[in-house]
Order: C-alpha cells, then structure tokens, then sequence
C-alpha cells in the first residue's frame, strides 16, 4: 500500500511540474500581449495628435500667407498651401522641433501664378521665400 501512494505522489508531482511550466509561459505571452497592446495604443495616439497638429499648422500657414501677401500687394490662393515637406530641427532653446515647410501660390495680377515657400518651426514662422515679381498694377 505504501508502493501506492508512493507512486502517486510521483505522479501528482510530475503534473504539477508540468502544469506550472506552460502557466508560466501562458502568464508571458498574456504579458506580452498587453504590452503590445499598450503600445500600439501609444501609437495610434501619437498618430492622431501629428495628424490634429499638422492640421493646426496648415491653418497657421494659411494665415502667415495671407499676412504676407498682402504686405507685398499680392492676391492670396488659398487653396495652394500644401505641406511640402517635414523634417526635425533645433529651434535658438537648442529642442528639437518639427520644421514644416508649405508651399503656397500667390498672384500679381489675374493671369500668373508665383510659387512661394513658408517655413514653421514648431508653431513660429522662421522663414519665407516668395520670389521676385513684376508688379502690373503701377
């Protein structure tokens, strides 16, 4: 009888042994999987606040253009300012900021189109360009 008991202690610890191992592994990958999770959260919101800043920027660049062209005399077109490119930059505190440069069109009269730059580093205008034109109206 004790043979038996024997032998059944053997097997209640090899089961056991054997069921904690794939718990373990179980409990890993569970882990890992919320992980994963966390972090595509993490990235679907960095994502969206990009998109809603870059969306704000435009805004911001349709507005330094108007301001700009109508310093010079020149008719605004709003519905030119696409972002041409984004790159990262230091601003004069030494951060790195996102530097976004439009690009936009202006007109001096009613048949010609100057193709203009505007340039945003984080939300401040660090630079423009807008090309010299022949002014028709004088």
């Amino acid at each position: 009888m004790n043979s038996y008991f024997d032998a059944h202690k053997e097997c209640v610890k090899y089961s056991y042994k054997s069921f904690k191992t794939p718990f373990k592994i179980s409990k890993s990958i569970f882990l890992l999987e919320s992980m994963l999770e966390y972090c595509l959260l993490a990235l679907i919101i960095a994502i969206a606040w990009f998109w809603i800043d870059t969306i704000s920027k435009r805004e911001l660049a349709i507005q330094l253009g108007k301001n700009l062209s109508q310093q010079l005399s020149l008719q605004f077109l709003d519905e030119t300012v696409a972002c041409e490119k984004i790159t990262l930059k230091r601003n004069e505190e030494g951060q790195v900021a996102i530097l976004r440069c439009y690009e936009f069109m202006v007109s001096s009269s009613t048949n010609d189109r100057i193709k203009c730059n505007l340039f945003l580093l984080g939300k401040d205008l660090h630079n423009w360009h807008i090309p010299p034109y022949i002014d028709t109206d004088s």
